[in-house]
């Protein structure tokens, strides 16, 4: 279908979602959501484009798992898939929720074959139960339950979406420049994902892999005269602390790496430059608690931690359990899973002539089992 851009829309907050991990990153065996979604899409037809739309955040983490093209969404519906189309070029527009992501192949191929001019092709299911407006009863014959995907003429939506009139859905839009709505039948498979309820109904979810993921992390910073020193978000007595942009808190920023390589994210400079004046002097325990945060959003979970320290003063020995402990309250885990390790580097190279301290830092990491909430 070259001549049809799909538009999947995930930006909203969820705020009926009730687990750690946003729906979007759910991990359905080594695919998040929004990505199993797309691909299962792009099976089906050969769209000319794939256009992600989410939060900044997300977008930032997104696009390394995927090189469809990512936009950032807007305060409403309306307002991202605006923000979408923008990047369209294509006569038609099929537009669906992430949210709904049990693919009805047939019930797609449906909407697909109906397109035409000026028309928006909607799939919906028929009313069932009684229905009421407040006290009055309702024909229920004379209703329809609407779903997504719906698949549109590009300009029309584009006419409709730029006038400052609030719609529903893409359907309404089109309806209101004078567009035809085309129903074809919907799909029961095409359940919505709202609450933590829904996950019960959504047969086509297959539960995370058991995968263990491991990153690695090193982080160096040389002395300065006058600083307070900060390791594991422990102060350490010394007269000198770390040269750094941040507070220098040398083994947090490698186990901050280290969390991030193994969820695949980046880097800690992609997220904390040391260019940016956010983060000068900034709290390195600060840090890691955003990049756990960014870990639960995103579906992971930690299993344990290993540090070794490499440094000929200052003496780390009486400092080891306390930093496990600080660090294990920092991640949630038992202390058992915060492993500290120092050793010298026999006074050899920059370390052993007490220029500074290197940290290396193993991470291991696992996706969060929405199957046993």
């Amino acid at each position: 279908m070259k001549d049809i851009t799909l538009i999947l829309l995930g930006a909203g907050l969820a705020s009926r979602f009730s687990l750690p991990p946003k729906k979007q990153w759910l991990w359905i065996g080594q695919e998040p959501l929004w990505l199993k979604v797309a691909n299962e899409f792009q099976s089906i037809s050969d769209f000319q484009h794939t256009i992600i739309v989410s939060s900044e955040d997300d977008i930032t983490s997104m696009s390394n798992f995927a090189e469809y093209t990512f936009v950032i969404g807007g305060k409403s519906r309306q307002e991202s898939l605006f923000n979408a189309l923008k990047e369209v070029n294509t006569p038609y527009v099929l537009v669906s929720d992430i949210a709904r992501c049990c693919l009805d192949k047939e019930m797609i191929k449906r909407v697909l074959s109906a397109k035409s001019s000026r028309t928006c092709v909607v799939p919906t299911l028929k009313v069932v139960d009684t229905l009421y407006l407040e006290n009055t009863p309702i024909d229920r014959e004379s209703t329809k339950i609407i779903q997504t995907p719906q698949l549109s003429c590009s300009t029309i939506l584009k006419e409709a979406l730029s006038k400052d009139i609030e719609f529903t859905d893409d359907s309404s839009a089109v309806a209101s420049m004078g567009g035809e709505v085309v129903f074809v039948e919907g799909s029961i498979k095409a359940h919505k994902l709202t609450t933590v309820e829904d996950l019960s109904k959504l047969s086509c979810l297959d539960k995370p892999s058991n995968r263990a993921l491991t990153g690695f992390g090193i982080d160096i910073h040389p002395f300065e005269e006058g600083k307070e020193m900060v390791l594991c978000g422990v102060e350490i007595d010394s007269s000198f602390g770390f040269k750094a942009h941040s507070d220098g808190d040398v083994a947090i920023h490698a186990l901050i790496d280290a969390l991030l390589g193994a969820s695949g994210l980046g880097d800690i400079g992609e997220f904390y430059p040391d260019t940016s004046d956010k983060y000068k002097d900034a709290d390195s325990k600060e840090l890691l608690k955003d990049t756990i945060t960014r870990l639960t959003d995103f579906g992971y979970v930690i299993g344990n931690v290993d540090l070794s320290i490499i440094a000929q003063t200052p003496r780390l020995l009486p400092y080891k359990k306390k930093m496990r402990f600080k660090l294990a309250s920092l991640l949630n885990l038992t202390p058992n899973l915060v492993n500290i390790k120092a050793t010298t580097a026999e006074k050899l190279g920059w370390i052993g002539r007490k220029e500074g301290v290197a940290v290396e830092a193993v991470a291991t990491l696992y996706y969060y089992d929405w199957t046993k909430q």
